[in-house]
């Protein structure tokens, strides 16, 4: 008799949540993904009915709030997705005994440093986003006795809004872009993460991972190559933060170095250069079928 792990993933309807199902279904999970209008994370009573009715042996925990610059004014709410919905999720993985993979971000740091961060660096968000993320770990931390805590970082992929996207999009409009070259971190692509997690929740391995694509570059570095491989002649001027001053503070450096990754044996993240020439060819897919 085969035995089907059953998984649920949190936030199914955002870029990672979307490529995880995918992914999931494909490596022969059987999956529920869930939405906000599906499950209310803020809501104890209705998070422990969905995860005691489920059983899931694992839960992946996309959900949360990610506008930035929002969250500078909206702190109750922010606190409450990314805190206290956390911590929902946390208790009633560890009643149904559950494996949790939190998912996380390079804004619990504070850019300060000049050496990539790996999982034991010291954590010091400069913005109540990544405040709230580091809300969200302690939770997993307080009540979850089996966890991955999964630090990523600019992530891209088909399902959502990006920094690739946006620059696409952008071009069709401008002959003339000005993209900001003072802050320096590690592109993901969704389906890569995805492999990752997945790869990484099959184990026992328990523990804090950084996962982002290999190598590393500035925004301006990031928009000059997506126009290179896509051969859209634009012109991109480099440009300062403070040119571009926003309600919440950016980490200027935010490298992860994938220790954890490393010293538990596992693969090696593939380089964002090829993330990117892979996540090109599925826009282009995407379009061919709509």
């Amino acid at each position: 008799m085969i035995v089907i792990t059953t998984v649920l993933v949190t936030g199914a309807e955002g870029q990672l949540g979307s490529d995880l199902v995918l992914l999931l279904v494909l490596s022969g999970y059987k999956v529920f993904g869930m939405g906000k209008s599906e499950l209310d994370i803020t809501n104890e009573e209705e998070v422990n009915k969905v995860v005691s009715f489920l059983k899931p042996e694992i839960i992946i925990h996309c959900a949360a709030y990610t506008q930035v610059d929002n969250a500078e004014s909206d702190s109750d709410t922010v606190f409450l997705i990314n805190g206290i919905g956390t911590r929902n999720i946390a208790i009633a993985a560890e009643s149904n005994h559950s494996k949790l993979i939190y998912i996380s971000t390079d804004y619990v740091f504070d850019g300060c440093s000049t050496t990539a961060y790996h999982e034991f660096s010291p954590v010091t968000p400069i913005n109540i986003y990544g405040t709230s993320k580091l809300a969200g770990e302690m939770m997993v931390r307080d009540f979850h006795s089996k966890f991955f805590i999964v630090r990523t970082s600019w992530i891209f992929g088909v399902n959502g809004n990006n920094f690739v996207k946006t620059m696409l999009q952008l071009s069709k409009e401008r002959e003339q872009l000005k993209v900001v070259h003072d802050q320096i971190g590690c592109p993901t692509y969704t389906v890569d993460l995805s492999k990752c997690i997945i790869q990484l929740m099959e184990t026992n391995k328990y523990g804090i991972y950084h996962v982002s694509n290999s190598g590393s570059c500035s925004w301006f570095d990031f928009a000059k190559e997506i126009f290179e491989q896509t051969k859209i002649p634009i012109k991109l001027e480099p440009c300062t933060t403070d040119e571009f001053p926003r309600p919440a503070k950016r980490p200027k450096y935010s490298i992860l170095d994938h220790m954890s990754l490393r010293i538990n044996n596992f693969e090696p993240m593939p380089h964002w250069k090829s993330a990117l020439t892979r996540f090109l060819l599925q826009l282009k897919d995407q379009k061919k079928e709509n």
